[in-house]
């Protein structure tokens, strides 16, 4: 979380939402890097509890996230229910010092366990569960319209991190190949069987398995994009945490194994999008671009360590060099 917003959230903050939500004092936080992700309690049953800052995301955004949400759950897609609060709201606001905005939701807390990247159970059975709900959550999504009065989410290139001249001004290698890799996607066919609200950021840090199907969560970056993009983003990070210190050789091998069950739990639901294969590695190279983003937006360089700076210094090779992590 960017220190900024780390000064304006404080204990009182917290306390109101618990209170507005009507749940216990004790709190276990999950994550504080996009948004602060609390495991909370009424009656002793867990829930997760999410707080936003407005520097982050609008009110019309989350208000859209959450009734997308809401229609995947109803039509069968294992995903977070959203909870009202006391008074009925499913967003709950409150000031802050600066006059800026937090905005918190409650969720259910998803079933199953999650799955270690180097775990036995991160095995071709989880591959296909994960390429299941995938293909299930394009296949409801092609019916879907928000309530009136909901906004749409983002389109894929109203992502502010892919800004790059915000973030690397003095890069023009990097300014100029992002450029090329836009247009190139921009001239992409857009169709009800190729295009529409994806989840965006599927990875196995958000989703739990229970053995037999995958429950997916943080639904905070879902836009209108390719649905090739949900195929790529799990083989991305797959290989960025999972492959990092294989070779060539090695990564192509669990790519070709990893995408042959991924695909076929895909094709249970949903037939895969024309040209998928040929279309993929734009979607990697542009995942390659908005994690260095993320990276300059969040950690500032005196915060990053050996490793981190590792990491960054391969993903700058790749988009200068136009090269796919696998």
């Amino acid at each position: 979380m960017e220190k900024s917003v780390e000064v304006l959230f404080t204990q009182e903050v917290l306390n109101q939402f618990l209170t507005r939500f009507e749940l216990e004092s004790r709190v276990k936080k999950l994550g504080d890097f996009e948004n602060y992700v609390f495991e909370v309690y009424r009656n002793d049953q867990p829930f997760v509890l999410r707080i936003t800052h407005s520097s982050h995301r609008s009110l019309g955004e989350i208000e859209a996230e959450l009734d997308w949400m809401n229609y995947l759950n109803e039509h069968g897609v294992h995903c977070p229910k959203v909870f009202p609060s006391k008074k009925g709201k499913l967003i709950e606001s409150l000031d802050a010092a600066d006059g800026s905005c937090f905005y918190a939701c409650l969720y259910t807390k998803a079933e199953g366990f999650p799955v270690k990247i180097n775990s036995e159970q991160y095995n071709n059975e989880l591959f296909y569960a994960w390429g299941r709900v995938t293909g299930h959550m394009h296949a409801v999504t092609k019916d879907y319209q928000p309530k009136k009065g909901v906004k749409l989410r983002p389109f894929w290139h109203e992502e502010e991190l892919i800004d790059v001249k915000a973030y690397f001004p003095d890069e023009p290698e990097i300014i100029k190949n992002t450029n090329d890799l836009m247009k190139e996607l921009g001239e992409l066919p857009q169709t009800k069987d190729n295009f529409g609200l994806i989840h965006t950021d599927i990875h196995s840090g958000n989703f739990f398995f229970d053995g037999k199907d995958v429950h997916v969560f943080d639904f905070d970056d879902c836009s209108y994009h390719w649905f090739t993009s949900d195929i790529a983003i799990p083989l991305y990070y797959s290989i960025f945490n999972g492959q990092r210190n294989a070779n060539k050789q090695e990564k192509t091998e669990f790519a070709q194994r990893f995408l042959t069950h991924f695909t076929e739990g895909y094709k249970e639901c949903n037939p895969l999008p024309e040209r998928w294969e040929e279309h993929l590695p734009l979607f990697l190279q542009l995942r390659d671009i908005t994690l260095y983003s993320v990276f300059q937006k969040k950690i500032a360089p005196e915060d990053r360590d050996e490793r981190l700076n590792k990491l960054i210094n391969e993903i700058q090779y790749r988009i200068i060099n136009k090269e796919t992590i696998v």
